[in-house]
C-alpha cells in the first residue's frame, strides 16, 4: 500500500519537473530566436536549455510546433504578469506602466518570429487571436483599476492602447537608433491625470 502512495506522490512532482523543464526549454528557444532567428539550429536551443535534442523533438516534433509554443508561452507569461503586478504595485498606474514595459519587451523580441508568423502556415493563423484574447482583458483590468483609483480618465480602450503601443514598436528590430521604450513611457505617463 505504501508503494502506491509513493508513486502517487511522485507523479505530481514529475509533472511539475516536466512542466518546469518545458518552460525552461521555451525560454531558451525564445532567447535563441531573438539572437539568431527562428531558423537557428535546434542544437543551439538544446545547449542553451541544457537538454538533449531528443527532449526538444519529443515535445516539439517540428520547428513550427516549437515556434507556436514559444509564442504562446511568451503571451501567457505577459498575461499572467498583469494580476501579479496589480497586486504588488505601488499604484494601479504603476502596475500598468510595468505591464506595458513587459508588453513592449515581448513585442520587440517577438519581431524575430514575425516573418514566420505571417507565413502561409495555417498553424500560425490562430496565434493573433490568441494574443488578443489573452492580453486585451489583462490590459483592460489594469486600465480599469487605474481609472477606479482616479489615476487616469475612464474609458481608455485596451485594444486601442495595445495597438498604439504596437505601432510605436514597429521598426525597432531594423533601426538600431530607434528604441520605442521612451515613446511608450511618454504615452503611459500621458494617461495619468494631472492633479
Amino acid at each position: 500500500m505504501s508503494g502506491g502512495d509513493e508513486s502517487t506522490g511522485q507523479a505530481p512532482s514529475r509533472r511539475k519537473d516536466a512542466r518546469r523543464n518545458k518552460e525552461a526549454l521555451l525560454d531558451a528557444a525564445a532567447a535563441v530566436f531573438v539572437t539568431s532567428g527562428v531558423e537557428a539550429p535546434v542544437r543551439d536551443i538544446a545547449t542553451k536549455a541544457g537538454v538533449g535534442l531528443g527532449t526538444i523533438y519529443r515535445h516539439f516534433p517540428t520547428r513550427a510546433d516549437l515556434i507556436v509554443a514559444v509564442y504562446r508561452h511568451q503571451v501567457d507569461t505577459c498575461a499572467e504578469a498583469g494580476p501579479s503586478l496589480l497586486a504588488s504595485g505601488a499604484t494601479p498606474h504603476a502596475a500598468l506602466a510595468q505591464w506595458i514595459d513587459l508588453f513592449v519587451e515581448f513585442l520587440v523580441t517577438k519581431h524575430g518570429l514575425a516573418a514566420v508568423l505571417q507565413s502561409d502556415n495555417a498553424r500560425f493563423d490562430t496565434l493573433h487571436t490568441y494574443f488578443l484574447d489573452r492580453l486585451i482583458p489583462v490590459c483592460a483590468q489594469l486600465l480599469d483599476a487605474a481609472a477606479d483609483a482616479g489615476e487616469i480618465d475612464p474609458g481608455v480602450d485596451a485594444y486601442e492602447l495595445l495597438r498604439g503601443v504596437g505601432n510605436l514598436c514597429i521598426g525597432a528590430d531594423s533601426d538600431p537608433r530607434y528604441d520605442p521604450r521612451r515613446l511608450v513611457e511618454l504615452l503611459i505617463a500621458g494617461l495619468r491625470r494631472q492633479l
